[in-house]
């Protein structure tokens, strides 16, 4: 008899506690798991170690990650980010199950391009499609599909904004989907630079929020910052 082969994760980062910087949960503290690969590769990605070959995963069990996490503390919230979680399936869904059977609180991060069954058992889904800045391009076929089989309570849109096609990108996606809230954040143009970026990001910010503010054509908005590159600038594991 042959034993069962373990499922395993490629995780590139396990890390808090600290908070979620951007989006619906913005402020909340949670611990995060970042998986290496992603089906996109966007021109300005602050991740990109995630699928360049930069970096090499460690294939890790749903225990294995389970462990990790409690050597950092105690939690009730756990972040699932990448790339993108949702080229994991079954390796993700069981991971998705302890956590849950735990009482643990799950939110996912991605950009709307794979469904996994496991999604249905995420507290929060943030949906990001990537705007024309990416240099990549939404298949609205899968996207539909993604925000048909989801209870819209716990999904929330997020768009990164870097510039007058991204907007008019941003308003595309509140007509088609109707969010009860359509998130903005200023997008990070630099994501590699070191030192600080605070000033160009408050400024970045600020050119948003007034172009906004001042077209009646929004519908439920909210305009918000990366709060963690105001805090930490382009630091890693934060």
């Amino acid at each position: 008899m042959t034993n069962k082969r373990q499922l395993t994760l490629p995780v590139l980062e396990i890390f808090g506690p600290t908070f979620q910087g951007e989006g619906r949960a913005i402020g909340q503290k949670t611990m995060f798991v970042r998986t290496a690969g992603c089906d996109y590769h966007c021109d300005w990605c602050d991740s990109a170690f995630t699928w360049d070959g930069s970096e090499k995963p460690t294939r890790m069990t749903s225990d294995q990650v389970i462990e990790q996490l409690d050597k950092l503390g105690n939690y009730d919230y756990v972040t699932l980010s990448g790339g993108n979680p949702c080229l994991l399936a079954a390796n993700m869904a069981e991971l998705v199950q302890k956590l849950k059977d735990r009482g643990v609180t799950l939110a996912v991060e991605t950009q709307g391009s794979r469904w996994q069954d496991w999604l249905t058992d995420i507290d929060q889904v943030t949906l990001s499609p990537k705007p024309p800045s990416s240099k990549m391009v939404v298949n609205f076929e899968t996207l539909d599909f993604i925000v048909g089989r989801l209870d819209p309570e716990r999904v929330t849109f997020k768009i990164p904004v870097f510039d007058d096609d991204d907007l008019a990108f941003a308003k595309t996606i509140q007509d088609r989907y109707n969010p009860d809230v359509l998130y903005l954040s200023a997008g990070n143009p630099e994501p590699n630079k070191e030192g600080d970026i605070v000033l160009n990001q408050l400024n970045r910010l600020k050119e948003l929020w007034e172009r906004i503010a001042n077209d009646d054509s929004w519908g439920n908005v909210r305009v918000l910052p990366q709060l963690h590159t105001l805090l930490y600038d382009n630091e890693r594991g934060v």
